[in-house]
């Protein structure tokens, strides 16, 4: 499945703010569920000295491979590389 072009816009976002040293993660919670998630967002520094948080991703709160198949590199099977380590 392709990426939808504004994935790609946010990512880059996302990179310059992590270059920029404009990155937060922040608890959150869903709307539709008030699930706590940790959300990263870019500080967007406005000319009144505000700060507005603009979510860009959500860190997966149980363990990716078993909510996700990740894209193959060249190996059989889904899931982790056997030496791979979860958080």
């Amino acid at each position: 499945m392709p990426l939808l072009p504004g994935y790609q816009q946010n990512f880059q976002t996302l990179c310059r703010a992590a270059q920029a040293g404009d990155c937060a993660l922040l608890d959150c919670q869903l709307i539709a569920t008030g699930e706590p998630v940790a959300v990263i967002c870019a500080a967007n520094r406005r000319p009144d000295e505000h700060i507005e948080f603009v979510p860009l991703a959500m860190l997966f709160n149980d363990d990716p491979y078993q909510i996700v198949v990740p894209p193959q590199s060249g190996q059989d099977g889904a899931g982790p590389p056997e030496d791979q380590q979860h958080v």
